[in-house]
């Protein structure tokens, strides 16, 4: 196969060389032998399907072992999980949030909050800094370490969330987390983040005993280095050159959160996603005839796809939500809305796309995004009057997860930190 050593370097190809030789010569890849039909695999390289099984099984197996733990040659103690299914996890102080996110924010994994500006990512990571330093199971009972690359620490703000957020405040002073417990860090640009990330951080997480390392954000640095322009550089190249950087920072990080047993929390921005082109009316009629003519000609049962009906109608006449800007399941456009958190609502129109891209998005174990929607005031408004907003509505929403499955709540930002609206009305407030 063309990339199996390169994948699985310790990969035992002795039980295989009777086919191997054919799937390369296919230029069948490990990812093609783990996501198409073994029968396709087999007719294309001329090979028993029944050893394509075996085959894929092998290298599926692997896999696993190779992403294990104790494959990397790290101490038991480490190890997230304390049993099958279940993640040692560093609470968001919040029942609710803390149930959509599957008990909270994961032990050795990478998870990220993201969104637009002021939509609670800060506060969210502040309640963290805290919630660390707590005993299980709403924490580690060990230090945090924020490493900033926009403003600093707001001591401020962390000071009145330990003062006023109700499970804080009540707990008796020799259990309290405090401000001397929360490391941090300002970084400038990505040289100074590197360094910082592969050689001092690892240094503080064992001086200080750091259970939490908290980027805030992670790609703000990446904008200014790739934003100032290169005359030498073609677009092209710096987008690659960002993609690489970027999956060696995710690495970087996913092996640390492994290997020193923390939690990787970062913060992300977003950048607006705009829909795609659709064609002036004279044009759509026109595709409409043409497709009229072709169902003419078509032989009887057999159905006409086409992606030229208007968006906003369906093939009938009758008006349907808006759609992406493709129906093609394999298109980016497509899969947005399974991994971004915007696009899975058809009925919203102000889409989002998290910075760093896809190479980034796979480096993540879990995405949480904080989207908030505008709640105008009701009232009569004059034509091209703007509306005004009367406040927000916050929505906390579990994109993907290692450990949990998708889910949505909503959420409001207060002196004490961040609440979910059902605990608020559970609680009679």
């Amino acid at each position: 196969m063309t990339n199996l050593l390169t994948v699985l370097p310790d990969f035992d190809t002795q039980p295989y060389t009777h086919i191997l030789p054919s799937l390369e010569k296919a230029l069948i890849s490990t990812a093609d032998l783990l996501t198409l039909d073994a029968l396709d695999v087999a007719k294309r390289a001329q090979v028993p399907p029944s050893e394509v099984k075996k085959l894929a099984s092998a290298v599926l197996n692997g896999l696993h072992a190779s992403t294990t733990l104790r494959e990397l040659g790290l101490p038991t103690g480490n190890v997230p999980a304390t049993e099958p299914g279940q993640y040692e996890a560093i609470s968001t102080l919040d029942d609710v949030l803390d149930t959509a996110l599957g008990g909270g924010v994961a032990i050795g994994k990478v998870t990220e909050f993201v969104g637009e500006s002021a939509a609670g990512k800060t506060q969210f990571l502040l309640t963290l800094l805290l919630s660390a330093q707590l005993n299980p199971p709403h924490g580690v009972g060990k230090a945090a370490l924020y490493i900033s690359t926009e403003a600093p620490l707001q001591t401020t703000r962390l000071a009145q969330i330990l003062d006023q957020h109700p499970k804080l405040a009540v707990l008796p002073p020799d259990e309290r987390p405090t401000m001397a417990r929360v490391q941090s860090a300002h970084i400038h640009d990505l040289e100074a983040q590197d360094h910082i990330l592969r050689f001092q951080v690892p240094v503080m997480l064992q001086r200080h005993d750091v259970g939490l390392l908290v980027i805030d954000s992670i790609a703000a640095n990446y904008r200014p280095e790739f934003d100032k322009g290169n005359a030498k550089r073609s677009a092209a190249e710096s987008f690659v050159k960002r993609g690489n950087q970027v999956t060696d920072l995710g690495t970087l990080l996913r092996e640390t959160a492994e290997k020193y047993g923390i939690a990787v929390v970062v913060a992300n921005q977003v950048a607006d996603r705009f829909a795609a082109f659709e064609p002036p009316p004279s044009q759509l009629q026109t595709s409409q005839q043409i497709q009229k003519q072709l169902s003419v000609s078509a032989p009887q049962n057999v159905p006409i796809l086409s992606s030229t009906t208007p968006q906003g109608t369906s093939p009938d006449g009758a008006v349907t939500p808006p759609s992406l800007s493709t129906d093609d399941p394999l298109a980016l456009d497509h899969q947005h809305r399974f991994f971004t958190g915007w696009g899975d609502d058809l009925q919203r129109t102000n889409l989002k796309t998290p910075s760093l891209g896809l190479a980034w998005t796979n480096q993540l174990a879990a995405r949480v995004a904080l989207v908030k929607v505008p709640i105008y005031e009701a009232k009569q408004y004059m034509a091209g009057e703007e509306p005004n907003i009367a406040g927000w509505k916050r929505t906390f929403k579990v994109v993907f997860s290692e450990w949990c499955p998708s889910s949505c709540s909503e959420f409001e930002i207060s002196s004490g930190g961040v609440r979910s609206i059902a605990e608020q009305h559970e609680n009679g407030l």
